[in-house]
């Protein structure tokens, strides 16, 4: 598992059925910062989204997830699941905001 600021990455064993292609690979958005989290090299990766979580599937033999005010997560060909981080709060549990 990785963790760039509010995003995490795990590996995933496939893409589930009836996810839907994006078509970028910007993971988030930096709501705060303008900053955001995305695959570095163009066509190294497809990303994909399935209810509220992000499947990237990268078919390069690898690839790098980049944020301007974190390190680079270099990732090996395969299949990720990646989420944002969740918060509670007594009025809901919400994403947290990078």
């Amino acid at each position: 598992m990785w963790r760039q600021g509010d995003i995490y990455i795990e590996r995933a064993k496939a893409v589930p059925d009836g996810a839907k292609p994006l078509p970028h690979c910007v993971l988030a958005e930096g709501e705060m910062t303008g900053h955001s989290h995305r695959v570095a090299e163009p066509g190294s990766a497809k990303l994909y989204a399935h209810g509220a979580n992000l499947y990237l599937d990268v078919t390069a033999a690898r690839c790098s997830v980049v944020h301007d005010e974190h390190g680079t997560i270099p990732l090996a060909r395969g299949r990720y699941r990646v989420w944002r981080q969740r918060e509670y709060s007594p009025e809901a549990i919400r994403v947290v905001r990078d």
